[in-house]
């Protein structure tokens, strides 16, 4: 097995992204299924990238040509899951500060009129 320069410049930026993710699970920024899900990503990651053939013979065995296509095919996947859980929470965050404008609207009405504001 050789390995060049690119898979080490790649394998270097996987294992920024492993410590990364493992220093966001101790300080708690990410659940802790979050964190496990993430290095899953960057372990698999590292095994394609060190192994590609173990991703065309996964690739071949899923009926698909190429390892890289399947990792395109599975990267659109995961985009697009993602735009949707961003998309979900952008609209529950929306939803949370209408209704709390609201609510202080109402707040500064009732004080208002009492002629205490």
């Amino acid at each position: 097995m050789s390995v060049n320069g690119f898979q080490i410049i790649v394998l270097a930026v996987l294992g920024c992204l492993l410590v990364l993710t493992v220093v966001a699970m101790v300080r708690r920024w990410v659940t802790r299924r979050e964190g496990v899900a993430w290095t899953l990503v960057w372990l698999a990651a590292s095994v394609a990238m060190v192994w590609p053939g173990i991703l065309a013979d996964l690739a071949r065995g899923l009926g698909i040509g190429r390892g890289a296509d399947l990792l395109l095919y599975c990267t659109v996947v995961v985009v697009l899951c993602g735009f949707m859980m961003v998309y979900v929470r952008l609209r529950h965050i929306r939803r949370d500060v209408t209704q709390l404008v609201r609510e202080l609207a109402i707040r500064d009405a009732i004080i208002n009129s009492d002629g205490r504001g």
